[in-house]
């Protein structure tokens, strides 16, 4: 007996036949753009969620830097008025300025710090969280924002 098994022939394969050859193609490529859509999107929403939380911080420092009263504004030996600002009253502004905005409404939105370092700018850190508008494998679960930003004092 050869080493055909009788009755069983085998077809005929032509080079030249691509019957079939497409579908794992388009298959490959709707995965491949499903997940550059996703990993878009996903980049998109961040992009815009830490431009909320700087716009936030911006002016949460802006309103923290006018937060002096005129008994403290003083003359400098050039005879330049300049107010001086205190830790207590730049928090207290900041954390009035985030209770009042409409746009405080990010998630897991914190108050890190509200400082002066040098009496006459305001400097706000705050922090929040992100999360993807789809939760994938290949995207994290969230991600956690800070930005910081300063104001400055100006009298005149």
């Amino acid at each position: 007996m050869s080493g055909r098994c009788l009755g069983a022939q085998m077809p005929r394969v032509d080079p030249r036949d691509d019957r079939g050859s497409i579908l794992p193609l388009i298959a490959g490529f709707g995965a491949l753009a499903l997940a550059v859509v996703l990993a878009v999107s996903a980049a998109t929403s961040l992009y815009l969620e830490r431009t909320r939380l700087f716009t936030l911080a911006d002016g949460a420092a802006l309103v923290a830097a006018e937060s002096f009263d005129l008994a403290d504004v003083r003359v400098t030996p050039e005879g330049v008025l300049r107010p001086l600002l205190a830790n207590a009253d730049v928090r207290r502004d900041a954390l009035r300025y985030l209770a009042e905005s409409p746009s405080a409404t990010l998630e897991g939105l914190h108050l890190v710090s509200a400082t002066t370092p040098d009496g006459l700018s305001a400097r706000v850190t705050l922090t929040s969280s992100w999360r993807p508008p789809v939760v994938t494998l290949f995207l994290p679960e969230g991600v956690r924002l800070e930005v910081t930003a300063t104001g400055r004092s100006v009298f005149g």
